[in-house]
């Protein structure tokens, strides 16, 4: 591979040469992309022949040279343009094509990323302290190099399937940026409440005062929401009448009046999780029930789990005193970190490093997510621990939750579960594009010849 680019290592400075200065490409932006970011928000104070030397340009392949797990390293990104003052990580490889053949910039990143090349950097690196990756190994590196037309038609295929999962991707993030928004709004600032309320201490009628609601639910003005579809501005008065007018002392300061201070513990089911013995196969081979621990929460985008790592048998299974737990039910991970959140949307069982809330009383999952969205500070201040942090079920059970009334709840409810249903069928089409993406250049590249040789 040597023989296609030319290898620089990147920079590796002090901590006070970080926030200010030119811009910098980090160990995370490329481990988690196919393609350095448009726009490098990182700062680094670098010198003119560190830039020099540790340029970004267009076709440049980086990739991670060493790491503390093997599953880190050999992760690469490609530069699309050119990023004028910009330098990259030490803990990185910048690639830079030396001009002897030609190769696509866009093609290079899928192929980097394809698993066939992830098992040659696997097969080659070695483990002292850290994972590592050096010059000579990735001198016995191959790559496959078709001409270069060829390689432009399979980029064109593959760019246009990444920029679908993408658009996806952004779509689900939105639908949850809302839905918690809407949360922040209804619940924990009482925006529609305090709308209310300002609107009658202005002495407007009660017609101003829910319009005062309205406006608060809708985001919009009073001129706008006369320009709403009549159906939009009933459901908007639905809403709005659930909201009281008045705020309340409450342990958890002011809140609206009529709404109830309770305890998670009461108002979900709280359970924990196992791990069956891993050393009897009997648990697990030939599983056909999602097991899930932390890990499968670390990399999720979006608060939806649809798929595990392993899966147990009925005998596995029946070692979980849990047992399977049901579609929706919201999972935390309590420990390694805290504060992981999802809503189950197969049934699934747990370990130990779990705390799962069945929400089978007023509390909706969608309500539930969020809530414990809102309230993590106070959750990661109650876990303790000498080796790592921790929340046990019985510290979690005494956080104090609010429930609102159980109306207001389902129109919460029915709004939000619509977007998670477009998130969940969204993250489902992405399997699909994923799966499809990370097939396709195998069988794309027909005619294709190993690198040493040429592409044209």
């Amino acid at each position: 591979m040597l023989d296609v680019f030319d290898v620089t290592n990147g920079l590796s400075k002090s901590r006070e040469a970080f926030g200010f200065g030119y811009p910098f490409l980090t160990f995370k932006e490329i481990f988690n992309s196919y393609f350095v970011p448009d726009e490098l928000v990182n700062l680094a104070n670098t010198t003119e022949a560190e830039r020099k030397k540790c340029s970004i340009k267009r076709g440049d392949v980086f990739i991670t040279r060493t790491s503390e797990t093997f599953d880190e390293l050999g992760i690469t990104c490609v530069a699309l343009k050119d990023y004028p003052n910009a330098t990259f990580n030490g803990f990185t490889k910048r690639l830079r094509p030396n001009g002897k053949v030609k190769i696509n910039p866009e093609y290079s990143s899928f192929y980097f990323k394809n698993a066939s090349f992830r098992r040659q950097v696997l097969s080659l690196t070695n483990m002292t302290t850290r994972a590592s990756l050096n010059n000579e190994m990735l001198e016995r590196l191959t790559i496959v190099l078709p001409p270069m037309e060829k390689q432009k038609e399979i980029a064109k295929i593959l760019v246009d399937c990444h920029n679908k999962i993408e658009l996806n991707r952004q779509i689900n993030q939105t639908l949850e940026q809302i839905a918690q928004a809407m949360f922040k709004s209804w619940f924990v600032d009482f925006e529609p409440t305090r709308a209310k309320i300002a609107a009658k201490e202005a002495g407007g009628d009660q017609a101003a005062i829910e319009q005062a609601a309205m406006c608060a639910i809708s985001g919009k003005t009073s001129d706008q929401l006369n320009q709403s579809p009549p159906e939009t501005l009933a459901q908007l008065k639905a809403t709005a009448a659930l909201f009281p007018d008045a705020l309340v002392d409450s342990e958890l300061g002011e809140i609206p009046e009529g709404w109830e201070v309770s305890e998670i513990g009461k108002e979900v089911d709280v359970v924990g999780g196992g791990t069956p013995s891993t050393a009897n196969v009997e648990f697990w081979d030939g599983g056909q029930h999602h097991w899930t621990t932390p890990k499968d929460l670390s990399n999720l985008t979006d608060k939806i789990l649809l798929e595990t790592d392993r899966k147990i048998t009925d005998a596995g299974l029946a070692k979980i005193s849990s047992g399977l737990l049901p579609q929706n039910t919201v999972l935390m991970s309590s420990r390694a970190p805290v504060g992981y959140l999802a809503i189950a949307k197969i049934p699934v069982a747990i370990n130990q490093g779990y705390i799962a809330m069945k929400c089978e009383k007023i509390l909706s999952p969608e309500y539930v997510v969020q809530w414990a969205e809102s309230v993590m500070d106070e959750i990661k201040q109650r876990s303790s621990g000498t080796t790592f942090a921790e929340i046990s079920k019985t510290n979690f059970r005494l956080i104090r939750v609010l429930v609102p009334s159980k109306d207001l709840i389902q129109a919460y409810t029915k709004d939000t579960s619509k977007f998670y249903e477009t998130i969940t069928s969204l993250l489902l089409e992405n399997l699909t594009l994923v799966s499809m993406r990370d097939s396709l250049l195998p069988r794309l590249l027909s005619g294709g010849t190993i690198f040493g040789v040429n592409d044209e």
